[in-house]
């Protein structure tokens, strides 16, 4: 028997438009697609109804893949691919497999032979390395930066010194109640000459991608609390 295709099905960053960011392609395979392995069912099926998914949603299968998820579980997943049937994985929020869970199923479908097809959508990385300015042939993604104060400074001075050293662009992310304190770390700890893109809302109709000095940062007023950010250094 031929195994499914496991799909890697972008979603919205946020409220935005379906059309706005996702192809009609992407549209006729989730018609298609019976099971599907996610992060979050219940955001899922929020998404799969706002893409006007023809098929009923209870009669969907969901599986989720998320931290808790045992090695067991994810094997167990393989079982509706190895029978034919083609799997849509849905992120959160952007592209599945990256700096997301969903990396972890298509590793897995990669060793099995499975075929694995990604499909186009909004990735807040590449979108704000883009509108950037930065240089985009030489960059590297950290996630999240330590959660403690000393570790985050200590971190941030590294990437700075990555920057320099290697001309290389240093993107990263925060949890979103903590990234005003990360904007104020590295407005007091990173060197004036530095430039800091932050980008905020990538896709939304409050969407701002600017680019500017650690000084000129200083002069600007920002609030980011609770809002899905992208920093960026160079």
């Amino acid at each position: 028997m031929t195994s499914g295709k496991l799909y890697l099905l972008p979603v919205t960053l946020g409220e935005t438009e379906i059309n706005q960011v996702i192809p009609a392609y992407n549209l006729e395979i989730i018609h298609e697609i019976d099971v599907y392995i996610v992060e979050n069912i219940k955001s899922a099926r929020r998404f799969l109804k706002k893409a006007g998914i023809q098929k009923a949603i209870d009669e969907l299968t969901f599986l989720e893949l998320n931290k808790r998820t045992d090695d067991y579980e994810l094997y167990s997943y393989l079982k509706p691919l190895q029978e034919g049937k083609n799997v849509g994985i849905l992120s959160e929020a952007g592209c599945p497999g990256v700096a997301d869970p969903g990396a972890d199923m298509v590793d897995l479908a990669q060793q099995k032979g499975i075929t694995v097809v990604p499909l186009v959508g909004p990735s807040s990385i590449l979108l704000a390395l883009m509108a950037s300015g930065m240089n985009g042939q030489s960059f590297t993604f950290h996630g999240y930066l330590p959660k403690d104060q000393k570790d985050r400074i200590r971190k941030l001075k590294e990437l700075e010194q990555a920057v320099r050293s290697k001309k290389q662009t240093q993107l990263f992310i925060e949890t979103p109640f903590r990234n005003n304190h990360l904007f104020q770390d590295m407005l007091q700890h990173c060197s004036p000459n530095t430039k800091l893109c932050v980008a905020v809302d990538i896709t939304l109709s409050t969407e701002m991608i600017q680019t500017k000095t650690i000084d000129a940062w200083k002069k600007v007023k920002m609030d980011l609390h609770k809002r899905p950010c992208l920093f960026i250094i160079g």
